[in-house]
């Protein structure tokens, strides 16, 4: 049986003066169990949830960021497959953008500690080959719809 879980890749937009793309820092969570790897809020879906709600469940209760705080941009989904402890999982992220950039997180126990931070810094906090693309991809997104305007 595949496991499931479902999150949102945060990210804020810093002041005008900084010109795009490095206004943009993405959320990324350190976890208070295991290895303590960093992560984008995500978690398992409930049997009846859809893939987005549990998205922004997960998101409320990891990081305190409710959809009232969120502007979910539904024209980039990712989706991540690996394996935990030989399991199968599959992840499923949206691409949501923090409305008040200096909206204060509220962390769960899940979570030790956050951080904002720029693409290149975001990856290496991500360690792992998936997150990495999984951010790049959506870097790029940003870039392409900035682009159009």
């Amino acid at each position: 049986m595949v496991l499931r879980a479902c999150g949102l890749i945060v990210f804020r937009r810093l002041a005008s003066c900084i010109p795009p793309p490095d206004n943009i820092e993405y959320l990324l969570l350190q976890t208070s169990y295991g290895e303590h790897h960093w992560t984008p809020p995500k978690g398992h879906v409930d049997p009846g949830e859809d893939d987005l709600t549990t998205a922004l469940r997960e998101t409320k209760e990891e990081a305190g960021l409710g959809k009232e705080h969120l502007h979910v941009i539904d024209s980039f989904v990712q989706e991540l497959r690996y394996e935990v402890r030989g399991r199968p999982k599959e992840v499923l992220y949206w691409l949501a953008e923090l409305r008040d950039p200096g909206t204060a997180l509220t962390l769960s126990d899940e979570h030790q500690d956050y951080r904002w931070a720029k693409l290149e810094e975001a990856c290496v906090l991500a360690q792992y080959k998936g997150m990495q693309d999984t951010l790049r991809a959506a870097h790029r997104h940003l870039q392409a719809q900035q682009d159009k305007q």
